[in-house]
């Protein structure tokens, strides 16, 4: 559900756009919210000063997570506006507006009644492919309120309903529940039923204030903190960087997004078989996987990387709308290790970490400046693994999603990370890379994830031995999905 697609892939039949939008009198009530005593998280904070960076440079940014899928007949408007609102309303990260602060830094304004917030639907006419990414595309900037859209592009027997909302509200794990809310909601209503009872959401405000207290306790002699800044300190006092070149323009050639598929639907299962006989989880599989491949590219003993993970931990978190996710830094030794011994380190790595999630890079970064730690530059190196069988997702849920063609779209901006999604969706086991999108970057997307492919395919052959630094020859530039 997270698997990401650049948005320029969205092509499908023209249709009737109709677009939900802030009434007047919403806007007007927005304008005059009261300063919020809300801390903006440090999540936000950051991508914030990532947006202004970029605007003040001239590069445009990937901020947007734009879900679509297909919902069959003709569109109910009245039906739709009532579950626009009721989404909206619920959930309290959407009633928040950012601004400046004069010292640098940003401050929250909050209109006091979620029931101020009023969507209207507005019909824009017939549009094609081209002219909805385009609409899409000019989603407001996450330093304007409505930096969030909805909208339908109805055809002859069916509309497909998306969303185009700003990172700044919310993480790539709120896809499930608001695939859930969105659409079971719409079909209760339409098939003459009462508004469902949802399960009561959290809130991301309130998880915004338990991060402030927790990380203004933090000190340099924290054991949390003292762990990162052992991870910095073995890349340089920073976070790993993708190791193969990426490009003189790397940071201003806008992004690129390449998908690769490892496995297929027979493979995962065998090569999920042996992480459970290696006594470890796929996820420790996948991380091995790409230690193994980074020590045959490069001849670094030592893998270094983050990957991301829910901070979520209650039902209701679960499913709440919002930016709950933290990093987790994983280190492994690789040389000389067996397949099985790399991802039972890896998983004991990430297990005895994960509490870490909860320590943001900034706020280390505000505590560990005397220590030598320092804000990365563009490529650093970030994996992450989704399995559609594990919480907030489930495989009936991925059936349905598959089923109504479902869609995760991303706009390409300058690609500040070297993200590696690797998903098992229902449809094997892919990995999608987002990297600068000029002709070294691409090149060397390619090397890694065809290192990694053949990782995988020697696991499931059982062909693995002991990791060794027989290097990878390069690889011919292939198209945009290599399978």
């Amino acid at each position: 559900m997270v698997a990401f697609e650049a948005i320029h892939d969205w092509v499908d039949a023209p249709g009737t756009v109709v677009s939900w939008e802030p009434s007047a009198a919403t806007l007007a009530k927005v304008a005059e919210a009261p300063v919020s005593p809300v801390p903006v998280s440090y999540q936000q904070a950051q991508h914030l000063h990532a947006y202004r960076d970029h605007v003040a440079h001239g590069r445009t940014m990937a901020r947007l997570n734009i879900p679509a899928w297909n919902i069959a007949g003709q569109c109910d408007i009245r039906a739709m506006t009532h579950v626009i609102n009721a989404y909206v309303r619920r959930h309290d990260t959407y009633h928040s507006r950012f601004e400046t602060d004069g010292a640098g830094g940003f401050t929250r304004r909050t209109l006091a009644r979620a029931r101020d917030i009023k969507f209207v639907p507005k019909t824009l006419g017939e549009m094609d492919s081209e002219d909805w990414r385009r609409y899409v595309l000019d989603t407001p900037d996450p330093l304007q309120w409505d930096c969030f859209r909805f909208g339908i592009i109805q055809r002859s027997d069916h509309f497909t309903f998306y969303l185009s909302v700003d990172h700044v509200h919310a993480d790539a794990m709120f896809m499930g529940a608001l695939f859930v809310e969105i659409h079971m909601m719409y079909a209760a209503l339409v098939g003459g039923g009462a508004p469902l009872q949802l399960p009561e959401a959290g809130s991301y405000h309130d998880y915004c204030v338990r991060q402030r207290e927790y990380t203004s306790g933090l000190t340099l002699d924290s054991p949390e903190v003292r762990a990162w800044i052992e991870f910095a300190e073995h890349n340089s006092g920073t976070l790993p960087r993708f190791p193969l070149p990426l490009g003189d323009d790397a940071g201003a050639c806008g992004g690129a997004l390449l998908t690769v598929q490892l496995l297929d639907d027979d493979q995962t299962d065998r090569f999920e078989a042996v992480c459970h006989a290696e006594g470890t989880r796929f996820s420790g599989g996948v991380f091995a996987c790409a230690a193994m491949a980074e020590h045959k590219l490069t001849g670094a003993d030592t893998y270094h990387v983050i990957t991301p993970t829910t901070t979520r931990r209650t039902p209701a978190e679960y499913m709440t709308t919002g930016w709950f996710t933290g990093l987790v830094p994983i280190s492994v030794a690789a040389a000389g290790q067996s397949f099985g011994a790399i991802a039972r380190a890896a998983q004991a790595s990430f297990d005895s970490r994960i509490e870490l999630a909860n320590v943001p890079f900034e706020r280390i970064l505000e505590l560990g400046a005397e220590a030598g730690v320092r804000a990365p530059a563009s490529g650093v190196a970030m994996l992450s693994y989704l399995d559609a069988g594990l919480p907030p997702l489930s495989p009936a849920i991925i059936a349905e999603w598959n089923q109504l063609n479902g869609r995760v779209y991303s706009d390409v901006g300058d690609a500040h990370q070297i993200g590696m999604w690797v998903n098992r969706l229902g449809r094997g086991t892919t990995v999608t890379v987002a990297h600068p999108n000029n002709a070294t970057a691409r090149q060397s997307a390619l090397r890694y994830t065809e290192a990694m492919k053949a990782e995988y395919l020697d696991v499931v052959a059982a062909r693995v031995s002991a990791a060794s630094s027989s290097r990878v020859p390069a690889l011919a530039a292939l198209g945009a999905t290599v399978s």
